[in-house]
């Protein structure tokens, strides 16, 4: 969820929710959340932002989310940003009690290698590596269990009103009937307004547990400035693959604050 992320997939069912994606956006021109897929662009140097969020998908028989969640990032050197989001998680299935209590918390380092150029096709590009500690309980559907790791190539390119980002990585997911799994998504974005910017993202995961189902979805994306410092963000999407079993709906709200020096 941002995936974020960025997160950055979907998790199995005993904590069913999109991962908040992809974190970082200054302006509607920049990218991230409200999207699963990430983008290369850091926390300008000295600079902050915070993500007041929730994120979540149904599935059949189940809902799971993160709610509140704070994706918090600081742009600690040039080109390199910090990222840390704990959360709060919510699990539900039919003809059980709702469950609510202390998320996975997860950990993150953005470095950009590469600044696009203007005047020419060459994009930007970033290494993002994630690190999410098992702080929520699996027995309670409101973590994983296990610590995993994240290791994705991010690129964007932008021109005019218009943005597009995307790539992928490799998920280490280790732990009893858990598979390693694959995960990439693609953005189109716009800003049609002074103040909006709609965008479209597709993404694909393979297969995170022994027998599973792989998954692919969408989402419809927007981004509104109140004004330099606070931007609202929202998604809406659902699976195009095995959507019962992975992505029935899902959904991102969030606030964005920024400031720094």
């Amino acid at each position: 969820m941002r995936n974020a992320k960025a997160g950055y997939g979907l998790w199995p069912r005993a904590f069913v929710t999109a991962i908040a994606a992809a974190v970082l956006l200054s302006s509607p021109a920049s990218a991230g959340p409200p999207y699963l897929t990430d983008d290369p662009e850091p926390v300008d140097y000295q600079h902050w932002e915070a993500y007041a969020f929730t994120q979540g998908t149904r599935i059949s028989g189940e809902t799971g989310a993160i709610a509140p969640a704070c994706d918090c990032n600081f742009g600690i050197f040039p080109n390199v940003q910090l990222h840390v989001q704990p959360a709060a998680a919510f699990h539900r299935a039919t003809g059980e009690p709702a469950r609510w209590g202390l998320g996975d918390t997860e950990f993150g380092l953005k470095y950009r290698f590469m600044e696009q150029n203007k005047e020419s096709w060459a994009p930007s590009l970033a290494l993002y590596p994630l690190v999410e500690a098992p702080t929520g309980s699996p027995s309670l559907g409101l973590g994983g269990g296990w610590t995993r790791v994240f290791l994705p190539l991010w690129a964007q390119k932008d021109w005019g009103d218009w943005s597009t980002f995307g790539g992928g990585g490799y998920w280490i997911n280790p732990g009893p009937g858990n598979r390693n799994y694959a995960f990439m998504g693609w953005v189109v974005q716009r800003k049609v307004s002074e103040k909006l910017a709609l965008g479209t993202e597709f993404f694909h995961q393979t297969s995170s547990q022994v027998g599973g189902s792989q998954s692919t979805g969408f989402n419809i994306g927007a981004i509104y400035d109140f004004s330099e410092e606070f931007h609202l963000l929202v998604s809406l999407g659902k699976g195009l693959q095995h959507a019962k079993e992975t992505n029935a709906f899902s959904w991102y709200l969030g606030l964005q604050v920024t400031g720094g020096r």
